[in-house]
C-alpha cells in the first residue's frame, strides 16, 4: 500500500506507532429463563390436574392455569479452589446475576432494558476462610447502568447459587467491553467529528466506512481534566467516555486519540493539540 500524506482530522499511522493502553473484554449473557410446571411427569399428578379443571368447568368456575417456575441455571462443568472460572460456571452466574429488577430499572450502552454487561472474575476468598481448602468459590459479576451511571458489582456464591452482596458505586470506571467500543465507533462514523477517520478508511482501502464492523476496535477509559478538554466532555469520569484506536482490518492503524466519545450522553468531543 502506498505511503499516505494526509491532511484529514485523523491519521493513518503504523501498528508500532500507537501503544495501546486499553483492551476490550467481551462478555457473553443468557438472560433468565422460565419453564412451566411439568403437568405430566408422575400421571397421578398429571391427572389429578386435569380432573380439577374439568370439576372447575363443570362448577362454572374458571378453570385456572398452570403455574410458571422459573429453574435454576445448571450447573455444568465446576472448578475447583482457586482455578479459574470455567465456561459454564460464567454463564451459571451472568444468569443468576441478572435479576428481573436489574433487567427492568437498568440501561445498557444503546439505550436498551437491562444494565450493560462488563465482566465475571472470581471473587478472593473471605478473610476467615483464607488457607481454607473447602471455601466456597464465589464470582463478581460486573454490569453498567447507563441509565444512572452506575457500576453494579454482584457477588455470586458458586456452591449455593445465592447473590451474597450488591455493591453499586459512581464514578468508577472499569476497563470497556467490546459492545461499548463498537458502540463508541458507531457514534463517531455517524459524527461530524468522524469525518477524518473515514476520509482516512477510505484512503487506506478505497472503501467507505459506514459501520464499527469494519474496523478492529481497542479502547480506554477517557476521565476529564480540569480546562484540558471541551465543555462536551467535562463530565467524562461521571459518565462512560471512551478514545478509540481504531484499525483497518488488514491494513494500518488510525490514528483516533484527540477524539473522545461520550457513551453516557452519547456525543463526540475533540481534544485540542
Amino acid at each position: 500500500m502506498r505511503n499516505i500524506v494526509h491532511r484529514h482530522l485523523g491519521k493513518v499511522v503504523a501498528g508500532a506507532a500507537i501503544a495501546l493502553a486499553g483492551t476490550a473484554v467481551m462478555v457473553g449473557i443468557t438472560l433468565p429463563g422460565t419453564a412451566g410446571a411439568d403437568d405430566t411427569a408422575g400421571g397421578t399428578a398429571g391427572g389429578r390436574g386435569a380432573q380439577q379443571a374439568a370439576q372447575g368447568a363443570a362448577d362454572g368456575q374458571a378453570a385456572v392455569p398452570p403455574g410458571v417456575v422459573e429453574q435454576a441455571p445448571a450447573q455444568g462443568e465446576k472448578g475447583t479452589g482457586r482455578d479459574p472460572l470455567t465456561e459454564d460456571e460464567t454463564k451459571r452466574v451472568e444468569r443468576l446475576a441478572l435479576s428481573r429488577q436489574l433487567i427492568s430499572s437498568g440501561e445498557g450502552v444503546d439505550g436498551g432494558r437491562g444494565p450493560q454487561r462488563l465482566g465475571v472474575d472470581l471473587a478472593e476468598p473471605e478473610a476467615v476462610e483464607l488457607g481454607d481448602p473447602e471455601a466456597p468459590r464465589r464470582a463478581e459479576v460486573s454490569f453498567y447502568d447507563y441509565g444512572k451511571d452506575t457500576l453494579v458489582t454482584r457477588t455470586v456464591n458458586l456452591d449455593t447459587g445465592k447473590v451474597e452482596r450488591t455493591a453499586s458505586r459512581q464514578g468508577v470506571q472499569p476497563p470497556l467491553s467490546r459492545d461499548e467500543a463498537t458502540e463508541a465507533a458507531g457514534l463517531l462514523i455517524a459524527d461530524p467529528l468522524g469525518a477524518g477517520l473515514k476520509a482516512d478508511y477510505k484512503d487506506a482501502t478505497g472503501k467507505e466506512l459506514t459501520s464499527p464492523d469494519q474496523l478492529l476496535l481497542n479502547s480506554m477509559v477517557y476521565r476529564a481534566t480540569p480546562g484540558a478538554q471541551p465543555a462536551v466532555l467535562d463530565q467524562c469520569g461521571e459518565h462512560r467516555c471512551v478514545r478509540l484506536f481504531p484499525k483497518v482490518r488488514n491494513g494500518p492503524w488510525i490514528d483516533a486519540r484527540h477524539l473522545v466519545v461520550d457513551l453516557s450522553a452519547r456525543k463526540v468531543g475533540e481534544l485540542a493539540g
